[in-house]
């Protein structure tokens, strides 16, 4: 408990930049929303326009006069990229920043086993990304109610899980490469997140390239396709949530046999 309590406080005055960050680039998009509305038309009549940058972002799919098809791209695209990237850098510094920083001499004679070490990490950092989502969350439903617009909030409730879960898959895989990293893996950490990213947009874009939809993460967090089930895909994010148990399995016994 002591080490996890560590872990927050170390991180909290950049855990409250992330997260005021993102909350506020999410509510200026939702008060922004009644101007936008007004133009709706010709919005979507642009997005018409532009072929396959439309499909690859979901937009051919959703209408812009609706608060709620609207939302479901905006938050895609700065959650999805905002939040991954966070639980992805923190996943990446989790194990291997001990090395680092030269601190791990100092923590391994204190009276814990490694595989406590890898708990307490691996749980400090999942508080960190639940914070983050629910707070953002929470400021975005306040926007919501504040502009007094329409919107089916079991959807929005939806994406947000949908997002949640996202980080914690990166967070789990980034936590993974860093547990076999000699040093700081935050680039590779911000690779995977871009890589997947990339995957998703090809997905989008041709049916060949389909069946990568059940390798990126953001196949389950597409907001047009939760806006039509109105529910998520439960067997992609099974997909990853196994990934994320593969990565912090192979974390857990990478660690405690590492020569440190």
């Amino acid at each position: 408990m002591t080490l996890f309590i560590h872990e927050l406080n170390r991180s909290k005055f950049s855990l409250l930049v992330w997260t005021l960050a993102i909350s506020f680039m999410l509510a200026v998009t939702v008060i922004i929303y009644p101007q936008m509305s007004e133009q709706v038309d010709s919005i979507n009549e642009a997005f018409s326009r532009m072929g396959d940058f439309s499909t690859a972002f979901g937009m051919d799919k959703l209408n812009f006069g609706e608060l709620t098809d609207y939302f479901c791209v905006e938050c895609s695209n700065t959650l999805g990229l905002g939040g991954a990237l966070f639980a992805a850098i923190y996943g990446a510094l989790a194990l291997a920043g001990e090395e680092k920083d030269k601190t791990g001499e100092f923590l391994f004679t204190q009276p814990v086993s490694r595989g406590g070490i890898v708990i307490s990490k691996l749980t400090a950092l999942a508080a960190r990304i639940f914070i983050l989502n629910a707070v953002v969350a929470a400021v975005c439903f306040l926007s919501i109610f504040a502009i007094g617009e329409k919107a089916d909030f079991k959807v929005i409730a939806l994406v947000f899980a949908a997002h949640l879960i996202l980080s914690l898959e990166f967070g789990a895989i980034s936590f993974g490469i860093s547990a076999f990293a000699s040093g700081a893996s935050v680039g590779a950490s911000i690779g995977v997140v871009f890589g997947f990213y990339f995957l998703n947009i090809v997905a989008n874009i041709t049916d060949k390239a389909k069946f990568l939809k059940f390798v990126t993460p953001y196949a389950y967090t597409d907001g047009a396709s939760i806006r039509a089930d109105g529910a998520l895909d439960w067997v992609k994010i099974a997909i990853g949530v196994g990934i994320s148990a593969l990565c912090i399995a192979a974390a857990y016994i990478r660690y405690r046999r590492k020569d440190l």
